[in-house]
């Protein structure tokens, strides 16, 4: 691949930002947003040489990827440290009990990292399976099986965590 000159580089960054924006935002805290994007393409630059044309954006949702795994790790560790020293003061909200579909809640963390990824690649992030397979480097047919095993994975842990919630009420025909 030619050199990228930096005009070619602001482009590429003003046009993708908004969509690393997003894909970052719903996957770290709203604050760590603007640094990790900042940081996807600081990354992004010393890395431009490697980008095949036309690729862009699943490469710098990779790129970004790595950025997540990096924050969560820090923020865990930092979490971990933090409740060593700090005693529980308050119970959680009830909003934030009850905010969301439980069922899907409980059955999305049942899903393994990699089955959750490529349904947020293709649901959340709305990529074709041509992009998943650049940003997670593995082939479009990988890719295909992993979405086809990741939604059967999900419907059946939804299933079972209904089945859960609906085991506390007496179930129809027993007596």
């Amino acid at each position: 691949m030619p050199p990228v000159t930096p005009d070619e580089f602001a482009a590429v960054y003003a046009r993708h930002l908004p969509a690393v924006s997003a894909y970052l935002a719903r996957r770290v805290e709203r604050d760590a947003v603007d640094d990790l994007a900042a940081d996807v393409f600081a990354v992004a630059w010393r890395k431009r040489e490697t980008v095949t044309e036309g690729e862009e954006l699943p490469w710098l949702y990779r790129i970004a990827s790595y950025m997540v795994a990096n924050h969560r790790r820090r923020h865990v560790a930092r979490a971990n440290a933090l409740a060593i020293l700090a005693a529980p003061d308050s119970a959680p909200s009830t909003e934030d009990i009850v905010l969301g579909d439980l069922a899907l809640a409980r059955a999305w963390e049942e899903l393994r990292p990699r089955d959750r990824e490529v349904l947020a690649l293709a649901v959340l992030e709305d990529i074709p399976v041509s992009a998943i397979a650049v940003a997670l480097a593995i082939t479009p047919n990988a890719v295909s099986v992993r979405l086809h095993r990741a939604k059967k994975a999900l419907a059946e842990a939804l299933e079972r965590a209904r089945a859960r919630d609906a085991g506390d009420a007496p179930a129809a025909g027993r007596d």
